[in-house]
């Protein structure tokens, strides 16, 4: 169908989008959004108000599948559209990998797209409601790049920045290699016009993704460390802050932390997966590191940066976890002293390698190391969060406080949140704010008047 034909069945629709999992599902998002804007869509805040509903999905976890069918089957209930006609959209993981079986699971799904096929989205919705027919699109390989979509961002100071697509680790739990492909790598001439196109659009920061960002330009045709892409990212000026996720610690160098020991406009924030803190489920995991060699990247980040803020990714209940392992996870975390952990249970997805392996732990079992680990976790990250007590520090200004609208909300450098007393206009803007109490997991604060 060609792009006209395209606009003239989708102009004045109404579209809303609901997006799970990752930073890289948010932007792909935010692609849909700018091709849908393209061709005359307008964004609904609520389902109910939308002739196009699109569910952007993640299949990390068994639950997505579930919460996914749950999501598709509530819009049965909901008024009729604006147009009097509605299609419902799923893309990303869930529909790369299990396109056909969404087909036969969900009876009311219009139109199916994987992760590289969101450039077709249009087409696919067009197509739809022209003739009524169910449409699928799930090719492994596309011509088109995602990449060179509009794009409908949320914010207007803050952006994402895809660096790389794919994954070529293959931990043995992880179904992303299988949806997302293999690892390829943008330009960096192409990423640096990006960012610099942001800052003349008003962004001030920007969040620089890819599944393993560590491993970034190694595919180029003149390979390129990701260190030195973010001392050209530094060059761009106007840029405040730079963020990027996630590394994996069987590629972090000395070089990419002496860079940001020397930044101006790194954050100083660095998530760095651990999985596990015992280094013979980290080999069944295939992640290729210790807990010896772990640790001791953790000594060269806080050796370099004090000051930094660590966060990470932790399973719990992998096949063949022993509470010794477990316990060396324990150890770990007390000693790296994480301000923030995201801890999760085990889930077998099918087509790994974990999800046939023997020995896989009782429910019960994983619920009560679970538990305890999430406490740990959570009096560890209280007391680290409150060493900043008493300071001020620059906070960029996110949004009016949900639940206070005398209050705004912002963000240090070392991704804490703050609670203080603002206006609207101050959303996008970097003030200092005196961090006058912690209250577990956040600061309230007073801004400083210059």
């Amino acid at each position: 169908m060609d792009q006209r034909s395209v606009r003239d069945i989708l102009a004045g629709k109404t579209y809303f989008i609901r997006t799970f999992g990752c930073q890289m599902n948010q932007h792909d998002s935010e692609r849909v959004s700018g091709l849908l804007d393209s061709y005359g869509c307008l964004m609904a805040l609520d389902p109910a108000h939308a002739d196009i509903v699109v569910f952007m999905t993640c299949c990390v976890r068994e639950a997505a599948d579930t919460r996914l069918y749950g999501q598709c089957n509530s819009c049965k209930s909901l008024p009729p559209s604006p147009s009097g006609k509605r299609v419902v959209a799923v893309g990303g993981c869930i529909a790369q990998r299990d396109g056909e079986g969404l087909l036969t699971n969900v009876d009311n799904v219009n139109v199916i797209f994987g992760t590289h096929s969101i450039a077709h989205v249009a087409e696919l919705i067009a197509e739809a409601f022209l003739d009524g027919k169910r449409h699928i699109r799930t090719n492994e390989h596309e011509d088109t790049d995602a990449m060179s979509m509009p794009w409908h961002r949320e914010t207007q100071y803050h952006a994402w920045v895809p660096i790389m697509t794919g994954c070529n680790n293959f931990c043995s739990y992880c179904i992303v290699p299988y949806v997302r492909g293999r690892e390829r790598s943008r330009e960096p001439r192409e990423i640096i016009r990006e960012i610099e196109n942001f800052v003349a659009d008003g962004v001030v920061e920007v969040m620089l993704l890819g599944q393993n960002v560590n491993s970034y330009g190694k595919n180029l045709e003149q390979p390129m460390t990701f260190a030195a892409l973010l001392r050209e990212a530094e060059k761009v000026e106007g840029l405040k802050r730079i963020r990027f996720m996630t590394s994996h610690p069987k590629d972090l160098s000395d070089e990419l932390i002496e860079v940001m020991k020397e930044s101006k406009k790194i954050c100083p924030h660095f998530h760095l997966p651990l999985q596990s803190g015992s280094s013979a489920i980290l080999k069944k995991m295939n992640r290729h590191y210790t807990k010896e060699r772990y640790l001791e990247l953790v000594r060269k980040l806080r050796a370099a940066l004090p000051d930094i803020s660590l966060t990470t990714d932790i399973i719990v209940g992998f096949p063949g976890e022993t509470e010794e392992d477990f316990l060396e996870t324990m150890e770990v975390v007390k000693e790296v002293q994480y301000d923030s952990a995201f801890t999760f249970i085990y889930s077998k997805r099918t087509g790994t390698p974990a999800a046939v392996m023997e020995n896989q732990i009782p429910d019960d079992v994983v619920k009560d190391r679970f538990d305890r680990l999430l406490a740990e976790v959570q009096e560890i990250s209280r007391e680290r969060c409150a060493r900043f007590e008493g300071q001020t520090m620059d906070v960029l200004v996110e949004d009016v406080n949900d639940h206070d609208p005398s209050l705004v909300t912002g963000r240090l450098t070392n991704n804490l949140l703050v609670h203080f007393k603002g206006t609207e206009d101050l959303i996008g803007k970097i003030v200092d704010v005196h961090l006058d109490e912690c209250r577990g997991f956040y600061y309230m604060g007073t801004m400083i008047s210059k």
